[in-house]
């Protein structure tokens, strides 16, 4: 039934005037023509005092708060009018879209204060990141001014230092960059068919250096000439470099590196897996986030950004998939994401 101040005092008045004339009645002096008019009179004039109470001081109100917070989910939400709560009760119309707003805002609030616990984190990683090399440099470049410039090999020594660390900051400021483009859609995917495979061997060519000052043999699985997969060449190579870097970096000595390449209907599944110390679990859910290691005490001397997983995730994410890790203490650690197949 439409609910509208009209309807609901033309029944309410009608209901009291039937309550008046029964009541009138009972009484002696009462008649037809006495109960006609009282019956008239009373829905008349309490049909008009209750539409005009109704209407005035209630349903004009809350439609007036209604169009309001309308008019605010419009605005703040992008919402459709077509999209606007289609009921007749007012009141439950109002407690409805009063509710709404509410739960989008309480929503849009915790996801604000989220960013900006994660804007704090975000600046004083940076900050700390940026000062470490900075610091470094100064450091060994001042000392030099100082007077340790004349001997020879001390000069030497110390020029080499500060060049890591300015060759660590080099790193970090492209990482971010990197990292920034991504999230902006400054960086497009250019997908095209891809050897996987050939991929990887490059990858294992350029760490072999790395691998060999561990003992870690690097291993590909496989008996494929060819794993070709849709993917943009540069940046999936960038993907299995970090991925395999960190295997060795992790890895046991002596240990492996092992790359496996899995067929699937509409995939290769891509598995990079290592035999070192692990990822305990409460860290698993963190460890694509920028700046996030395990270990808070490993050196920072090997010249990584720390934005080598994050970089990872967006890049894969430009690939419309997804990384996922599994790893227990003492048993190393698998990650893995999936390719369409060409």
């Amino acid at each position: 039934m439409l609910l509208n101040p009209r309807i609901l005092a033309t029944i309410l008045g009608c209901t009291i005037a039937i309550l008046t004339t029964s009541f009138l009645a009972f009484l002696p002096e009462s008649n037809a023509n006495v109960l006609f008019v009282a019956f008239m009179a009373s829905s008349v004039i309490s049909g008009i005092l209750i539409y005009f109470i109704l209407d005035y001081l209630i349903f004009q109100e809350i439609n007036k708060m209604y169009d309001t917070i309308n008019r605010l989910k419009m605005k703040d939400f992008g919402v459709s009018r077509k999209k606007l709560i289609r009921i007749n009760n007012p009141l439950k119309k109002l407690n409805d879209e009063l509710f709404v707003y509410v739960a989008k805002k309480e929503q849009e609030v915790n996801e604000l204060k989220r960013l900006e616990k994660f804007r704090r984190e975000f600046l004083a990683n940076v900050s700390h990141e940026l000062k470490t090399p900075i610091f470094a440099a100064q450091g060994f470049v001042h000392t030099l001014l100082d007077g340790a410039m004349d001997d020879e090999d001390v000069r030497e020594k110390f020029l080499n230092k500060a060049a890591k660390s300015l060759d660590g900051l080099d790193i970090l400021v492209k990482d971010l960059l990197t990292l920034s483009q991504m999230e902006t859609g400054e960086i497009k995917m250019n997908r095209e068919p891809v050897n996987m495979r050939q991929v990887t061997k490059e990858v294992f060519d350029q760490l072999e250096s790395k691998a060999k000052a561990k003992g870690i043999s690097l291993i590909m699985s496989g008996l494929q000439e060819k794993i070709l997969v849709k993917a943009d060449s540069q940046r999936i190579g960038q993907v299995m470099t970090n991925l395999v870097e960190n295997a060795i970096k992790y890895g046991n000595q002596d240990g492996k590196v092992l790359v496996q390449f899995e067929e699937e209907k509409k995939d290769w599944n891509v598995i990079v897996k290592d035999d070192g110390l692990g990822i305990a679990p409460e860290h698993l859910s963190r460890i694509f986030e920028r700046f996030y290691r395990v270990d808070k005490a490993r050196s920072r001397s090997d010249g990584s950004s720390g934005l080598g997983l994050a970089i990872v995730k967006h890049i894969l994410q430009g690939h419309k998939t997804k990384i996922t890790v599994a790893s227990q203490p003492e048993k190393g650690t698998t990650f893995s994401f999936k390719l369409d197949k060409v």
